[in-house]
């Protein structure tokens, strides 16, 4: 789990192809306050954000073919600190259910998102990134009583 007394935070990256240049644009213009945090990103994201940043970046697959899913048990398993996903609404994603899935999770387990540039501007020049925050997490346990009872 993320340690919340971290002033460090783990960011996830995504962006659909007609957004990638988007998100290179923001995390370039953004790269001093980025580079302070750990970055995850999906396969091609990460990839171009290695060449615009010049750093590191831990690569998951490309989000068709299960990186979103695997961002998504990262926010599940509480290693996301704040998810960037710059994502297309006005073109079909062959992957919608996994998109779809993955901004449900990052509710679920409330995590920050920002979905276009305005809100990641406003999310990553925020005084909470640069100190520790203790994100409220959902109590799941009567959630999970009902789903036991219900099966016996």
């Amino acid at each position: 789990m993320a340690d919340a007394s971290r002033r460090r935070k783990t960011i996830g990256l995504v962006a659909h192809d007609n957004k990638k240049r988007d998100l290179i644009e923001w995390a370039t213009f953004n790269a001093g306050l980025l580079l302070r945090h750990d970055l995850v990103a999906t396969g091609t994201t990460g990839t171009l954000l290695e060449e615009a940043l010049g750093v590191g970046i831990r690569k998951l697959q490309s989000g068709p073919l299960g990186g979103d899913q695997q961002l998504g048990a990262l926010i599940a398993d509480g290693e996301i600190d704040f998810l960037v996903f710059f994502w297309d609404p006005l073109e079909p994603q062959p992957h919608d259910p996994d998109v779809k899935a993955l901004l449900r999770i990052a509710i679920v387990w409330n995590i920050p998102v920002a979905c276009d540039r305005a809100s990641a501007d406003y999310m990553i020049s925020s005084p909470l990134m640069e100190s520790a925050y203790e994100r409220t997490t959902p109590d799941y346990a009567q959630h999970i009583g009902r789903a036991i009872d219900a099966l016996g």
